[in-house]
């Protein structure tokens, strides 16, 4: 065998490569290594790092303006967008207001270099044994990193991005900075970024002065602000809360003895978040502030027409007759209450905001029922009918569909002002017919009911579905002298140094009723309340006048009712249109309306209900009230008391005796009673 030449350094010779050291070897494969290294970096930075945002803009704020909402008086309603506050200093806050939040959200947060591995792997192993995400292994400075920089999108590029960000905060600002910047700028729900701006939203105070409780509250709110809002949510953001408290415990935040301190002391939500009914009417003029001053720009201070006070006594009366009527199928309520000059004093859209924001004051749209009756009637007095005019209850058929009364009985011989105290049918439908249903529409339109308007015979008694604030605006003319009204909610709109952008000019709506048909028409509806339908609604010393409305089966029942310069229309009812057990609108609703008008017209200056237009000259007015009063009890003396059941109902007033002889009527349309024709299967009853 031929033997290989060796060099003097004994290694081999001749076409062989030189075997490498150890540390040859070590050198090389680092080198590569060095190398791949490199080019992944560089691949690894170009894919994730392409596009991280400009972190120059760190202390840039990207926000929706905020929209301050105040009373008539300058209270505060609501604040809607985003709230913002100055930042917080972390040292004017007690120890434990940032130690809640590190309990709670990162208990490394001191320990780790901006992401936690042993939080992830403690997370990953959590959701693994789950089957679903059920822990987050998230540092407060990655919380940061993604509210600061970052979409909520959940992929693995935005959380490589999420990490670096995360390091590069570390390496930029101390634990101090990173957890001060990280509470004024997390989202603590109801439109408040920062801890600053959640206090005085949720608390009515600086972050300065946080009870522990308090603390630990807001600190609850991070995992989800609308899951455990103390607002909607309060027993799960309780629960939330005492959760914290157990970490703030077990971490050395707080002692024990703090624990129960905090637990015992009850946690009072702000009594503007609080006040959820009047979120409804926030709600309305939230749609309108675009239409009148655009796409809001800045922060903007909304100045309303709302009175808290009255919105108090209306949040109270809605509430104790839902309760108290619960048992007989009442489910919602809507109340609208307006001045005279169309300005909304207090709003209720529903039984509970919380539950349902849908405003069923300005958005449902239900059948009126017997409240439509008095546009019936204005039209009627239009055309020369007046409330001595003689008319007859009795059967009547128009184009095959045959009105009823609810008693199910015929009156015989009446005049129309006992005919509208007593809500009855067939002479309203009758009357309707006369003078033509068009007419009655367009009375009603003059007066503001914007809703479709169908011709149909039981037009006349109220089958036109309309929302609670179309009837308060409709009946405001009766009650501010016959002038139209459009019923509005906001005076003006300023940004908050004052300068003014929008103000609400004076109401134009002219003349809608002249005299005498106003005369007429507040007379008779008087007499609704002093000897008909409205009898529970009367109020001792009062000027009142209104009518009551329901429907087929029960589904809908109403009160619309007014004084001098006032009107509140009141409706309830079930979302789904299903019938209540029998409840009119002389129970439920004009109870409402009484116990909402008891509290409210001691603080209004209200008088008696205006005439209007001068009368025409030598004019006589007739008196059919006072004739009427002759002949039944005082109502003043007898009113149903508010906690009680009011009898009453469309349709049930006391059989009146009729005069022997009708008072002379002044000229007015023919009024021979229609032949009694052959009664068919009657339509839906409104009463």
């Amino acid at each position: 065998m031929a033997r290989k030449d060796r060099g003097p350094d004994g290694n081999d010779q001749g076409g062989g490569k030189p075997r490498r050291t150890f540390m040859g070897r070590l050198f090389y494969w680092g080198a590569v290594l060095a190398v791949w290294g490199l080019i992944f970096a560089v691949v690894f930075f170009a894919v994730f790092a392409r596009d991280l945002p400009d972190t120059s803009s760190l202390y840039e704020v990207d926000r929706q303006p905020s929209i301050t909402y105040l009373d008539r008086s300058g209270a505060l309603i609501a604040v809607r967008g985003t709230q913002m506050a100055p930042p917080v200093d972390l040292d004017a806050l007690p120890d434990y207001v940032p130690a809640a939040f590190v309990a709670i959200e990162d208990r490394r947060f001191y320990h780790h270099p901006g992401f936690d591995p042993i939080g992830m792997s403690r997370a990953m192993a959590s959701n693994l044994k789950a089957g679903r995400v059920v822990q987050g292994g998230s540092t407060i400075t990655q919380q940061l990193a993604k509210n600061l920089f970052l979409t909520p999108d959940q992929n693995m590029k935005r959380k490589v991005q999420e990490l670096m960000l995360a390091v590069w905060l570390e390496m930029k600002f101390s634990k101090k900075e990173i957890l001060a910047l990280y509470l004024n700028r997390v989202y603590f729900g109801a439109g408040a970024y920062g801890i600053e701006s959640a206090s005085q939203r949720y608390f009515d105070k600086g972050a300065d002065k946080l009870t522990v409780g308090e603390a630990a509250l807001l600190a609850g709110l991070l995992k989800a602000p609308s899951r455990y809002s103390p607002v909607s949510e309060s027993e799960r953001a309780a629960t939330r809360a005492n959760v914290v408290l157990n970490e703030m415990v077990e971490v050395g935040a707080i002692t024990p003895a703090q624990r129960e301190a905090a637990v015992a002391e009850p946690v009072r939500v702000s009594k503007t978040l609080a006040s959820q009914h009047a979120q409804y009417f926030i709600d309305w003029l939230d749609k309108q502030i675009r239409g009148l001053v655009g796409e809001p720009t800045e922060d903007m201070v909304v100045e309303t027409t709302l009175d808290l006070t009255l919105q108090t006594d209306a949040e109270r009366a809605v509430r104790r007759i839902l309760d108290r009527d619960k048992g007989r199928g009442v489910e919602q309520a809507a109340l609208v209450a307006l001045d005279g000059d169309g300005r909304v004093r207090a709003m209720i859209g529903g039984s509970s905001y919380g539950d349902s924001q849908f405003n069923r004051a300005v958005d449902a749209r239900r059948q009126a029922g017997s409240a439509w009756k008095p546009f019936v009637y204005l039209a009627a007095v239009e055309a020369g009918y007046t409330p001595e005019t003689p008319v007859v209850d009795q059967p009547v058929t128009i184009g095959g569909w045959s009105p009823r009364n609810y008693s199910g009985n015929f009156s015989g011989q009446m005049t129309l002002a006992q005919a509208v105290a007593q809500s009855t049918n067939t002479v309203a439908a009758y009357v309707a017919d006369q003078i033509g249903r068009d007419s009655v529409a367009r009375a009603a339109r003059r007066l503001g009911v914007t809703s479709d308007i169908g011709l149909q015979p039981s037009m006349a008694l109220g089958a036109v579905e309309v929302s609670p604030l179309e009837m308060a605006q409709a009946y405001d003319a009766f009650a501010n002298g016959g002038r139209r009204v459009d019923a509005y909610g906001i005076s003006r709109i300023r940004t908050p140094s004052g300068r003014v952008i929008y103000t609400h000019g004076p109401t134009e709506g002219g003349q809608a009723i002249n005299n005498p048909p106003l005369y007429y028409m507040n007379q008779m509806l008087r007499g609704v309340i002093t000897s008909g339908s409205g009898r529970s609604a009367a109020i001792g010393g009062r000027d009142i006048a209104g009518k009551t409305g329901t429907t087929s089966d029960y589904k809908d029942a109403w009160f619309v009712g007014y004084t001098g310069g006032f009107v509140a229309a009141v409706w309830v009812g079930k979302d789904d249109n299903k019938p209540m057990a029998r409840v009119t609108g002389g129970s439920s609703p004009a109870a409402i309306w009484r116990g909402f008008m008891e509290a409210a017209l001691p603080k209004l200056a209200v008088q008696a209900i205006p005439n209007g237009p001068p009368l025409p000259e030598g004019w006589i007015p007739p008196d059919p009230v006072g004739d009427l009063m002759g002949q039944v009890e005082d109502p003043y003396a007898t009113a149903v008391p508010y906690d009680a059941q009011p009898p009453a109902a469309d349709g049930q007033a006391p059989q009146l005796a009729q005069p022997q002889q009708p008072p002379a009527a002044r000229p007015s349309p023919p009024q021979a009673a229609p032949a009694p024709q052959q009664e068919r299967r009657p339509d839906a009853l409104f009463f």
